[in-house]
């Protein structure tokens, strides 16, 4: 069974896809000897000899799925060139290599999902499918009807416009406010930038849900393996 290249490379954990397709353009992969360059460029993993800067790649089967809740002052990168606390440091006794699907920012806290089967990264992130991710958003003030429509309706941040959201004012009274802010997209830092487009900068963020898989009373800095039915619905998103 034949496969695109940077599909195999996602899988064998050398990057993600997109990183992986950077890697083929620059001429760092060969397929039995010769260097490819070509996108798309199709596979057998079974006969053919990939290599990744002269070194044999193969595809590490035994995939983990692990779901991580965030908490603030670290961040999801592998290394961090600021000397940062990073998400794997709450995470032991894994030798497989696992990435973060999608990031969340240095002080938003919340669901993660950290995993080494690249294909299913890749489908999670690519924005046309359109996986919703909810959070919970503090803000000092009440926004009024029509700051919540603009939200719901999409704001320009960064020059463009953010698409239709869901926004609802789970908690009024007192201080913080709470918004359940519901969108499909993941541009950088998108919840905070809508919030600030309105005048009502977020205090705190948190990612409860990514689909209807949700964090379920794990406590900030625990983490935990998905289960069959977790990871079927995923694959099926």
């Amino acid at each position: 069974m034949s496969v695109r290249l940077q599909k195999f490379l996602a899988e064998a954990e050398i990057a993600s896809r997109r990183k992986s397709e950077q890697y083929i353009s620059d001429g760092r992969v060969a397929v039995n000897g010769k260097t490819v360059t070509q996108l798309g460029t199709k596979i057998d993993p079974d006969n053919d000899i990939v290599t990744f800067d002269g070194k044999l790649i193969k595809i590490n089967k035994n995939l983990i799925y692990i779901m991580l809740n965030k908490p603030e002052g670290c961040v999801t990168t592998t290394k961090d060139q600021f000397g940062r606390k990073t998400v794997f440091e709450y995470i032991t006794g894994i030798k497989e290599r696992i990435y973060p699907v999608g990031r969340l920012d240095y002080n938003t806290s919340g669901l993660l999902i950290l995993t080494n089967d690249g294909d299913l990264a890749y489908r999670l992130t690519h924005p046309k499918h359109n996986i919703e991710k909810t959070y919970i958003a503090d803000i000092k003030t009440p926004p009024s009807k029509e700051e919540l429509d603009k939200l719901r309706n999409g704001v320009f941040i960064d020059g463009r416009k953010t698409a239709k959201a869901k926004v609802f004012v789970v908690k009024s009274d007192g201080e913080p406010i709470k918004l359940k802010i519901i969108i499909k997209e993941g541009r950088n830092r998108q919840i905070r930038k809508m919030c600030s487009s309105i005048n009502h900068p977020v205090k705190a963020l948190k990612r409860i849900a990514v689909g209807a898989l949700s964090l379920d009373g794990l406590k900030k800095g625990e983490y935990r393996y998905l289960n069959e039915d977790e990871i079927k619905y995923l694959k099926m998103l």
